[in-house]
């Protein structure tokens, strides 16, 4: 249960993450991630992914680490109706229940590529600019390199996001200087000082950091 507000923008922050409300598979997927360790987006940072992927008709989509299901659910709700979901991660285990999530939300098998693995040894294996959308949410210390690969992955105009950009409010606060924090602040800077992207802070969930794909 979420703490109650205590400040105005407590108040409104809490107003505009509960205003995109999960259904039951949403929910369920939710609760399997929690308990599996594999802590999945809040709901405003899906319901924005869901967006964008709408906003571009996504029809190619690349997921850095599947959890179990959540993001990637609200990624397939916005794509296409014919769009292929390509979903890495490292532990099959969380596969099988994102499988899982996906069927009992009615996507058909063929609209899912899950790929188990390390993200930086299977991304370099993926078409130069064939996808629309590139979302991230793995290891934090890879996320340059996550970056570097999106860049390449995306066609003009595709979208590359992160999650956990505000990094439990610690990234705008100079005196945190974890390593975490330190490399999801270099991110930041990384996107809005490459002329290639046009880049925004969604300040929903832990931060959602998005960026179109303007030049190659």
């Amino acid at each position: 249960m979420a703490p109650t507000p205590t400040t105005p923008v407590e108040a409104t922050l809490a107003y505009a993450e509960e205003f995109h409300p999960e259904d039951e598979v949403l929910s369920a997927a939710r609760r399997r991630g929690a308990e599996a360790g594999a802590v999945p987006i809040l709901p405003g940072g899906g319901a924005a992914l869901c967006f964008l992927a709408t906003a571009i008709s996504a029809r190619s989509v690349v997921e850095v680490g599947t959890g179990c299901g959540v993001s990637g659910l609200w990624l397939l709700r916005g794509m296409r109706p014919d769009g292929t979901l390509t979903s890495v991660d490292v532990e099959p285990e969380h596969q099988r229940m994102a499988r899982h999530a996906f069927a009992e939300a009615g996507f058909s098998g063929s609209r899912i590529r899950l790929i188990t693995g390390r993200a930086l040894d299977v991304l370099p294996r993926l078409a130069d600019g064939g996808y629309d959308l590139v979302f991230c949410d793995a290891a934090k210390h890879e996320y340059g390199d996550y970056l570097a690969e999106a860049v390449r992955l995306l066609r003009t105009g595709g979208i590359v996001a992160f999650d956990n950009a505000l990094w439990h409010n610690r990234v705008a606060d100079p005196a945190q200087r974890d390593p975490e924090t330190v490399v999801v602040r270099e991110l930041g800077k990384l996107v809005r000082e490459d002329d290639r992207l046009r880049p925004l802070m969604i300040p929903l969930g832990d931060g959602l950091l998005a960026a179109i794909k303007i030049s190659d």
